[in-house]
């Protein structure tokens, strides 16, 4: 009975204790009224944190909901300690916070503060102020992204305590001069003396070009990122004495002027990740480089240099290598087995791709284009398990492409234009559901239009250009085909019949599209470990260009360069976000539809060279963003409508059409055309009235006549007629002198 007892007492104290860790700490008073204040100092919008939602981070403002409860350490962004209460972390990262940081700014009164993070705001070139220095218990301080600008207080170097400092990508613009972050050389050996326990040291982009050699004597790194700090000249010595860095797994220095490789990363035993992209390195990567990291290192980047050959580089353990935008020769290097990322394009590669390749099982992004790689390809490189962009663009493959897509296949992006391929697009292309970049053109393909794609839920761009595609363009009667494509372009083929009404209908990607959205948002691929952005070759305002970012807004379609005929429908009005529209070189018939002006947001329209017929629809003229209009070569009549935008076309837009006329054509309209002809004057009415009027006046004047003489003679008294008749015209006169007197005074 007793152990009972003590059992139940146990468990009562064992609730109470629970119960109490449970309940949130109450806020510290003085903290609190601290934090209001702060909020108020600031404004909230959406465009200072626009780069959270670029890089798919929600951006939300965190301090709007601050005060609704009277505990802060229950309000957004905000942890307490949870016996005194104090306020030891504030997360207002992404918060859309806008405005001047000032030293007497309430935040810097926040004294327990452990964690502060204040990335992605906009503080409109604030000074990083010395109070910061003042916050003695900081461990982890992020500014990054938040528009920092002018040298970096001495007094920071007092945050002995900092386990990480993140100061990257800062800078303003003003009165169009950049201010950037600048660190200062005294400021730079006081962080690296005191700061003993820093693990983690991000100053990308901060402006470094007056530092001088010193000793780099933080021993616990792990992380050291210094991308595009703007060294005068080589690497300076304050950062080759790299051998000390023993605990360093990740070291940054792109876009840091090196012309060569420091031999002192041979040293660095635990190194993970090397990135020394955007520099000037040339030549051979040499033997002794496969020592960095004693076969830890899983991510290195050496991309944007000058390097000649990769023969001694060893893919051991690598899961990361970009070699692309170089100078390299010969055979292709082979990916190790566990290679996760693998691009080596823009270099002189030759030959032909290894079945070797096919080993490399956890191969995800396979980027080979822009060389002069030939031959077949490997039919198991498209069997690989985890392939999600396969990109060999810009070579010189021959043969067809594979039929061996699996059912399972993660397969987001596939590049194949401008090769050689040959035959039809394989059909099990259709097991690629996650596919949504197709890019075949520029090929030597024979087939019929593939609407056995028009099932894939994902397609965003399909491209067909420049291949030899045949017959009618049409749906296989799917309910929804298409639903999320933006970029159609099948031109320069041999398609007929007329537009592809069914599918026009049907391009919702195309229709609603979000314009009012502030952020831009990139067809890419991303992950925990690396970020790949996808590019396409699409005729852009009559020049063909490789969109090598391919933002989601951009929607288009081509085609043009067939013989395609019939009119042009008029639901293709509801392609409301289309931005780009070429039906060129076909033989389309009818007039321009009006509702071509409901697509408020193109900026391009090429309609030259088919057999349109009637007037240019006024309405045209009043789409404010098109840049680029091509009408020519049509049998379009009438005149050219003016104002806007169409003043601002030349007569290159309008030329091949002899019925049209107007300013742009130096070819002036004349406004009679289409009025009743006035009847021609004879002899017998040339003072604007015929023999009809003139012989009634006449026969009333003699009757008249008749009359008055037979007054004169009864009465005798002609004077007083005489009088009256004489004095009427004068006064006319002096009338008509008045009016012509005030018409001189109005002019």
């Amino acid at each position: 009975m007793a152990f009972r007892i003590i059992i139940c007492f146990y468990l009562f104290l064992l609730s109470l204790s629970l119960s109490s860790s449970l309940k949130p700490p109450l806020c510290n008073y003085h903290d609190s009224i601290a934090l209001l204040h702060f909020k108020n100092s600031l404004s909230l919008n959406h465009s200072a944190s626009m780069e959270c939602d670029e890089f798919k981070n929600t951006s939300y403002p965190k301090t709007a909901s601050w005060g609704n409860n009277s505990n802060c350490c229950l309000w957004d962004g905000i942890m307490c300690d949870s016996m005194s209460g104090h306020v030891i972390g504030l997360d207002l990262s992404c918060s859309w916070l806008k405005g001047q940081l000032h030293p007497n700014n309430s935040l810097f009164q926040l004294s327990h503060l452990q964690t502060l993070n204040l990335a992605h705001n906009n503080f409109r070139g604030s000074l990083i102020s010395s109070h910061f220095g003042g916050l003695s218990t900081l461990m982890h301080l992020n500014l990054s992204c938040s528009v920092f600008a002018g040298e970096i207080s001495p007094k920071i170097a007092k945050l002995s305590k900092l386990v990480s400092l993140d100061l990257s990508l800062n800078g303003f613009s003003s009165y169009d001069e950049w201010l950037s972050l600048r660190l200062e050389p005294s400021t730079w050996e006081k962080l690296a003396l005191n700061m003993t326990d820093m693990r983690e040291l991000v100053l990308d982009g901060v402006n470094m070009s007056s530092i001088a050699p010193s000793s780099l004597s933080l021993k616990s790194l792990n992380i050291l990122s210094l991308k595009r700090c703007q060294f005068d000249g080589p690497i300076p010595t304050s950062f080759g004495n790299l051998t000390q860095l023993t605990n360093l797994n990740i070291l940054d220095l792109s876009s840091c002027n090196i012309n060569d490789f420091p031999k002192q990363l041979g040293s660095l035993q635990n190194l993970k990740g090397l990135y020394l992209s955007n520099n000037k390195i040339r030549g051979d990567i040499p033997q002794w480089f496969n020592n960095v990291g004693n076969g830890s290192l899983d991510a290195l980047d050496l991309s944007h240099n000058n390097l000649t050959s990769a023969k001694h580089l060893s893919m051991r353990n690598l899961r990361f290598l970009d070699l692309s935008f170089n100078l390299l020769l010969g055979n292709l290097p082979i990916p190790s087995f566990d290679v996760e990322f693998f691009s080596v394009s823009n270099n002189k590669f030759s030959g032909h791709i290894s079945s070797s390749f096919c080993n490399a099982s956890s191969l995800e992004i396979l980027i080979l284009s822009h060389n002069n790689l030939s031959g077949h390809i490997p039919k198991c490189l498209f069997a690989l398990p985890n392939l999600e962009s396969l990109d060999l663009q810009m070579n010189n493959f021959v043969g067809s492409i594979p039929d061996n897509f699996s059912r399972s296949n993660y397969l987001e992006s596939l590049h194949l234009n401008n090769n050689q391929f040959e035959g039809r697009l394989p059909l099990s292309l259709t097991h690629c559901k996650q596919l949504q970049i197709l890019d075949v053109g520029a090929n030597k393909i024979n087939d019929k239009f593939p609407d056995w794609l028009e099932g894939l839920p994902e397609l965003q761009v399909l491209i067909l250009r420049d291949n030899k595609f045949y017959g009618a363009i049409h749906s296989s009667h799917t309910k929804h085909p298409f639903p999320m494509l933006r970029i159609f372009d099948v031109s320069n083929n041999r398609f007929i019949g007329s537009l592809p009404i069914t599918y026009i209908k049907e391009f919702k990607g195309m229709m609603n599209v979000d314009f009012v959205s502030t952020t831009l948002d990139y067809l890419e691929i991303r992950n925990a470990s690396y970020q790949y952005q996808e590019s396409v070759m699409v005729t852009l305002k009559g020049v063909d260009l490789e969109l090598v970012k391919i933002i989601t807004t951009f929607t288009s379609i081509d085609l043009s360069k067939n013989m395609i005929d019939g009119e042009i429908p008029h639901v293709i009005g509801e392609l409301h976000s289309l931005k780009g529209l070429n039906l060129s070189h076909n033989k389309i018939t009818g007039p321009i539809p009006q509702s071509i002006a409901n697509l408020t947001n193109l900026e391009s329209l090429d309609l030259s060279s088919n057999l349109l017929k009637g007037e240019i629809p006024l309405a045209l003229a009043d789409l404010n963003f098109l840049e680029v209009l091509n009408l020519s070569q049509n049998q379009l009549v009438g005149e050219i409508p003016t104002g806007k935008q169409f003043d601002t076309f030349s007569q290159d837009s309008f030329e091949g059409n002899l019925g049209l006329c107007g300013f742009q054509l130096s070819k002036a309209c004349n406004h009679d055309e289409g009025k009743l002809p006035q009847p021609t004057s004879s002899s017998n009415d040339k003072f604007g009235f015929g023999w009809k009027p003139v012989a009634l006046g006449y026969g009333c004047g003699m009757v008249f006549g008749i009359f008055m003489s037979q007054v004169i003679f009864l009465t005798g008294k002609p004077k007083e007629l005489v009088r009256i008749f004489q004095a009427r015209p004068k006064k006319q006169a002096k009338r008509t002198r008045k009016r012509a007197h005030q018409d001189q005074r109005v002019n």
